[in-house]
């Protein structure tokens, strides 16, 4: 597809954050609470704008915010848990992956609350990572193998439809995504539901 490309930031740290806050919501619930969160905590962004922006707040902000902040903005307590402590070693992290392309995964999930999934949304993210595959995603096997094959399958169904395609896995996932077949939707989307009204 013309135009499609794999962007990197190297913003690790901010990558990180906002990977941690969608762990197991949905995309509506976390860009809800990113929003919040960066509207608060944030800097003015720099420049001249049409309108008032904000800018994600630094590593030390990150790990400041108060526990009932994070809960006006809808986040679980382990996401919460999880940003506060990589935020209290934002900075080593971010040098320590910029560092050490061959293996940003080993640093990431030697974080508490960091697993596979959101170690390869940050590679993405932050790095462009052409390789970087979601695992444990709930949607992806089943759109990468109904698109390959017309049948859903699970991660490892996923890895072997996607092996001869190694070392550029996300620029397939990318392809698929943007162009290739989707299967029926099987009932409505799932409402978000809003844990502070529990």
């Amino acid at each position: 597809m013309p135009g499609l490309r794999l962007a990197r930031t190297d913003q690790v740290f901010d990558a990180l954050a906002a990977s941690v806050l969608e762990q197991k919501v949905t995309s509506l619930l976390a860009f809800r609470a990113w929003r919040r969160l960066v509207h608060r905590f944030g800097e003015t962004a720099p420049g001249p704008t049409p309108r008032p922006m904000r800018a994600a707040p630094a590593p030390s902000v990150w790990a400041r915010i108060p526990s009932w902040a994070w809960h006006q903005a809808g986040v679980e307590p382990p996401q919460s848990r999880a940003i506060v402590a990589a935020a209290a070693r934002g900075e080593r992290i971010e040098r320590a992956v910029l560092a050490d392309r061959a293996d940003p995964e080993r640093i990431l999930t030697s974080l508490p609350g960091v697993g596979v999934w959101t170690a390869a949304e940050t590679r993405l993210r932050s790095l462009g990572d052409p390789d970087a595959v979601s695992l444990g995603d709930y949607h992806l096997p089943h759109e990468i193998g109904f698109a390959l094959t017309g049948e859903r399958t699970d991660d490892a169904g996923m890895l072997e439809l996607l092996e001869p395609w190694a070392g550029h896995r996300q620029r397939v996932i990318r392809l698929i995504g943007a162009g290739g077949p989707r299967e029926k939707r099987r009932g409505p989307r799932l409402a978000p539901m809003d844990h502070r009204a529990r």
